[in-house]
């Protein structure tokens, strides 16, 4: 719980730096506080787990536990907004930009992130659910002169607001059904046939937990939301939002509703279904990277779900963790690179703009060839075992046709993956009449690094997916 306490306290004591007049040293001061953060909750990982805050109910003794599951993923969000931070560099030339409130509200969001990875309490889902929600509302709508960055804000608002109404309607019929609120209690009593009460509480926070992941039919918010958002800010919800929501959806079905398997299975596998098809299928029809990317998101929220789906307590776990971070490390340099790209060429994020990377800027189109490629889940990266560890878990449940659906859906991913590497490497036009595209020496570096770990989890997945975390 360290983590928790640092980060609000770091997060408060850096709006204070909002007053220096030299903005260039707060990134490097963020970026330390965040690896002082990820230290802090890597010790937990040899400890044993620890439970945070009384509860008044006696099942249990805390709110909050710090378990090597809570550990790991807690890992993975703050190191992704690590590698993340290094592509603000435009915000820290930009004057106008307020760049201590950006860091703080990350930081704040972060304490979200690390409350829904390890809550045992349905209250502190929901506290966790909005404290990481409330700051992305703020900044998806940081960029006050863009009418796209405005729409994305109040569309991220008024749908987020919709969404957490249910989920809290939800808990409190959980709550009717169980009399209480901890994961242990009603494990108790959602066993065999639960009862309507209980059951439509669960479907209720299922839809909750299903519109924060982007899952469909709950997904209509992200193409918009994430498109005329701030890229910087998009790749946080794409990567942080995501991974932190997901371990909060299967931690809470594999503590309460393992019993319950057989009556919430055919709800997840019909989202399952619907979202690789209308991930996959609507990235195909975009011509922008970066809501292509949006619709890429989607499509692995499908992926993801299928470790719900599986629910092996020897696979699930460690599968979920291994895409997590597969899939952020990629995100983070995809993102990163339609960003820098998007800064130095007026602001443009379609397919033609990266034309003639290649020989402008050949280290970026390195670094967006890798990341499309495990995106695309071709052998030799990281999003290849990613995707064979879920297809294997699925594979034990004798689930044949909706790992051959997934197949089928990863192979028109290729498809669309294969555009933006076709537009920098092979395009007709070699792009004289584009600029090169800027890069500083710490976000180049930070390439480098998400891309070497891309490479990295593709030769040696055990590094990762060899960690007991369940």
């Amino acid at each position: 719980m360290n983590a928790i306490l640092f980060l609000s306290f770091f997060g408060i004591a850096n709006l204070f730096m909002a007053f220096t007049k030299r903005k260039e040293i707060i990134l490097p001061v963020v970026m330390v506080g965040l690896l002082v953060v990820f230290g802090l909750t890597a010790l937990d990982w040899a400890g044993p787990a620890t439970a945070w805050l009384p509860s008044a109910d006696k099942i249990l003794p805390g709110m909050l536990r710090m378990d090597r599951y809570a550990v790991g993923f807690s890992s993975i969000c703050v190191l992704t907004t690590v590698l993340l931070l290094p592509f603000s560099a435009s915000y820290v030339r930009n004057q106008d930009a307020n760049l201590a409130e950006y860091y703080s509200l990350l930081m704040f969001a972060l304490v979200g992130a690390v409350m829904l990875v390890s809550y045992e309490n349905l209250l502190m889902l929901f506290l966790g659910v909005e404290v990481l929600s409330i700051p992305m509302y703020v900044l998806a709508g940081v960029d006050k002169k863009n009418p796209r960055s405005n729409e994305a804000a109040l569309k991220y608002f008024l749908m987020g607001a919709f969404a957490t109404g249910i989920l809290l309607f939800g808990i409190a019929l959980l709550y009717g059904a169980t009399g209480t609120f901890t994961l242990t209690g009603i494990a108790q009593l959602a066993v065999g046939a639960p009862g309507p009460m209980l059951l439509l509480g669960l479907l209720m926070v299922l839809v909750g937990l299903a519109f924060k992941v982007g899952a469909a039919p709950f997904h209509f918010w992200t193409p918009d939301v994430y498109e005329g958002s701030p890229t910087f800010f998009t790749a946080f919800m794409s990567t942080v939002v995501k991974t932190a929501g997901f371990a909060a959806f299967y931690k809470l079905l594999a503590a309460s509703f393992t019993g319950a398997y057989a009556a919430w299975l055919p709800t997840i596998l019909g989202i399952t279904v619907l979202t690789l098809l209308i991930g996959n299928l609507g990235a195909v029809a975009q011509t922008s990277t970066k809501r292509m990317l949006a619709y890429s998101s989607i499509s692995h929220a499908g992926y993801l779900l299928m470790a719900l789906v599986a629910f092996d307590p020897a696979r699930s776990p460690q599968a979920l963790l291994f895409y997590s971070a597969a899939y952020s490390v990629a995100t983070v340099a995809a993102f990163g690179v339609v960003k820098l790209v998007a800064d130095a060429r007026d602001g443009r994020e379609d397919y033609g703009v990266l034309r003639g990377l290649g020989r402008t800027n050949p280290g970026l189109a390195v670094a967006l060839t890798v990341s499309m490629l495990s995106l695309a889940g071709i052998p030799l990266t990281g999003g290849f075992f990613g995707k064979f560890f879920l297809f294997a878990a699925v594979i034990q449940r004798n689930l044949i046709g909706l790992v051959l659906m997934a197949v089928l859906m990863a192979a028109v991913g290729i498809y669309y993956y294969f555009r933006p590497i076709i537009a920098a490497w092979m395009s007709d036009d070699d792009g004289d009449d584009l600029p090169p595209v800027p890069v500083t020496t710490r976000e180049s570096i930070t390439l480098w690094i998400l891309t070497a770990l891309t490479i990295l989890l593709g030769i040696l997945p055990g590094l990762v997916s060899s960690l007991q975390i369940g």
